[in-house]
């Protein structure tokens, strides 16, 4: 599929509304959550919305990071990986309750398996992160953003 617009081009047309979902991001980043973590939760969120750009930026993001392999190839199977810890599968579990939203909303048992792991600081913060890529998800999608793919040896 063709890019309907590339991301620089959204950012000089919606230009506040990029800086209010960089400045959501950043609020997130600077609240003391692991950023390895964070970056797991908007994978896992644009891999379950089917978004081929924010997938990769948030895999090339999550590999400066130093995030591990196995974790990053076996996000989308979570649950029976055995590899993540009990606070990432909170994360995990949470995000996918937050981007399958239906009119039922949140279930008690999906905010309670969260509220164990996250502190309510933590657990706005988290909540936020996944807001905001489930927005970016659909901006990108919408517009058909091209994935960035990395050169061979870099990572972008």
């Amino acid at each position: 599929m063709n890019a309907r617009m590339e991301i620089d081009q959204f950012a000089k047309t919606a230009e506040a509304v990029t800086t209010a979902l960089r400045a959501m991001s950043k609020a997130v980043t600077d609240s003391g959550l692991d950023p390895g973590l964070i970056e797991l939760i908007k994978i896992r969120a644009s891999q379950q919305n089917g978004c081929a750009f924010c997938t990769q930026f948030h895999l090339n993001a999550a590999r400066r990071l130093g995030v591990a392999e196995p974790k990053l190839g076996l996000v989308a199977v979570w649950r029976d990986a055995g590899i993540f810890t009990p606070r990432e599968n909170a994360a995990l579990a949470w995000t996918e309750a937050l981007t399958s939203l239906t009119p039922a909303g949140v279930s008690d048992e999906a905010y309670a398996a969260a509220a164990k792991e996250f502190g309510t600081s933590e657990l706005a913060f988290l909540t936020s992160a996944v807001a905001a890529i489930n927005a970016w998800n659909r901006i990108a999608m919408a517009y058909r953003f091209a994935p960035p793919i990395p050169q061979e040896g870099k990572l972008e």
